[in-house]
C-alpha cells in the first residue's frame, strides 16, 4: 500500500495570525493591548508586533489564547533622489521574528539596526546573517511599495520568508499582491516560505472601508498556541497564507496531489516553468478541492486558490524530489 504524505500536517490545529503589525510604538494609533484585543474578537490568536527599528517582546499579552510574537520591522534607505520626498525612494523592509526572545535580551532591546547601504547586497545579507544569530529569522516585505524590482531583490540571500501579499499596501493602490516576485525569488533558487499580513497602522476606524485591518493573514498549524509551537511551526513551514479562502489539506499519493479548500472559484498548481495544473469551477459554482497528477518535472509546485471574490490564498512552495514534493524547513544554523 503507498504511503500518503501530508504536506500540511494533519496533526494540530490551524492558528490565524497576522505576522506584520504596527502600534503606538512607531506610527500605529492603537496599544499592545488594544490590538490584541480587537484581533482576539475577530478570531486571531497569533500577532508579531513589528513596530519600525524598535525591537519588542509583550509577553505579559501571552496567555492560553493568545500569543505575541516579539519581533521588529527594520529598513534600508536609498539616497533621496527628490530632497524630502520619500514617495521615490527605494527601500528595504524587513521583518524581524524572534524566535528565542529569551536569549540576548540586552542586545536586542538596543534594537540593532542596519545601516544605511541599500545598494551593497553583501552588506545587507550578512546583516540577515548577524541577525539570524540573535535568534531572528527574515521576511522580506512588500516589494512594489518598496518601489523595487528583479535587481533589487535578485541578490537577496538567507530570508525565511517574503510577503506573498500585504493588505495595507493593497488599499495604498501599491499592488498587495506579490506571486510574480516569490515566484522570481523561487526561480533564483531561494527556498523562502511566503506570508500574507495586514501591515496595519489603523488611521481609518474598523468599520471604515479603508481600514487596515482584517484583509491579509497566515494560517499556522501547530500542535498547541504556545510560543515555542508557534515559531516552530514557522520555521517548518507549517502554514499558508490567504486573504480569505482556506485551504484544508494539501497531501500527495502514488504520485497524486490533493488539495481541499473551503468553496473557491479556482485552483492553481503553479511550478517552476510557465506549466501550470488548474481546475475551475462551473460558472455560478464553487469547487472544493482537486487531484492532479505530478510527473517529476515541475522543479517545484505551490497551491493558489481564488475565491469568487477574487481572493486568494496560497501553500508554500515545495521542492519536487521525483514526484513527491518536499518542503525543505528554515535552518537557523549560522554559517
Amino acid at each position: 500500500m503507498s504511503e500518503k504524505i501530508n504536506l500540511l500536517p494533519e496533526a494540530g490545529h490551524f492558528y490565524k495570525a497576522n505576522l506584520h503589525c504596527h502600534t503606538v510604538d512607531s506610527d500605529g494609533r492603537l496599544t499592545h493591548e488594544e490590538v490584541k484585543a480587537e484581533y482576539q474578537k475577530r478570531g486571531y490568536r497569533i500577532v508579531a508586533y513589528t513596530d519600525h527599528r524598535k525591537y519588542g517582546w509583550y509577553r505579559e499579552l501571552c496567555d492560553r489564547e493568545f500569543v505575541a510574537l516579539a519581533a521588529m520591522e527594520v529598513d534600508i534607505n536609498e539616497h533621496f533622489k527628490v530632497p524630502g520626498d520619500f514617495s521615490r525612494v527605494k527601500t528595504y523592509h524587513i521583518n524581524l521574528y524572534d524566535a528565542m526572545p529569551e536569549k540576548y535580551q540586552e542586545e536586542k532591546q538596543r534594537s540593532p539596526l542596519p545601516e544605511r547601504k541599500y545598494y551593497d547586497m553583501d552588506y545587507i545579507n550578512d546583516y540577515i546573517r548577524k541577525m539570524k544569530a540573535y535568534g531572528f529569522f527574515a521576511c522580506y516585505n512588500h516589494p512594489y511599495w518598496s518601489l523595487q524590482n528583479y535587481e533589487d531583490y535578485k541578490g537577496l540571500r538567507g530570508f525565511w520568508g517574503m510577503e506573498i501579499y500585504n493588505y495595507g499596501c493593497d488599499l495604498d493602490g501599491m499592488y498587495g499582491f506579490h506571486p510574480q516576485s516569490y515566484d522570481e525569488m523561487l526561480r533564483l533558487g531561494n527556498r523562502l516560505f511566503c506570508v500574507a499580513a495586514d501591515d496595519n497602522h489603523n488611521a481609518f476606524p474598523f468599520e471604515d472601508p479603508l481600514s487596515d485591518s482584517f484583509g491579509g493573514f497566515t494560517m499556522v498549524k501547530a500542535p498547541e498556541l504556545t510560543y515555542g509551537a508557534v515559531t516552530e511551526a514557522l520555521l517548518n513551514g507549517n502554514f499558508y497564507s490567504s486573504m480569505g479562502p482556506e485551504i484544508h489539506g494539501l497531501s500527495v499519493e502514488d504520485g497524486v496531489l490533493k488539495v481541499e479548500t473551503s468553496p473557491v472559484d479556482k485552483i492553481f498548481v503553479m511550478t517552476q516553468g510557465r506549466n501550470c495544473y488548474r481546475k475551475a469551477a462551473v460558472l455560478g459554482q464553487t469547487i472544493s478541492g482537486g487531484s492532479f497528477s505530478l510527473n517529476g518535472t515541475e522543479g517545484y509546485i505551490r497551491v493558489q486558490i481564488r475565491d469568487r471574490e477574487g481572493r486568494y490564498a496560497c501553500s508554500n512552495a515545495y521542492e519536487m524530489r521525483g514526484n513527491t514534493p518536499v518542503l525543505r524547513s528554515y535552518d537557523m544554523t549560522v554559517e
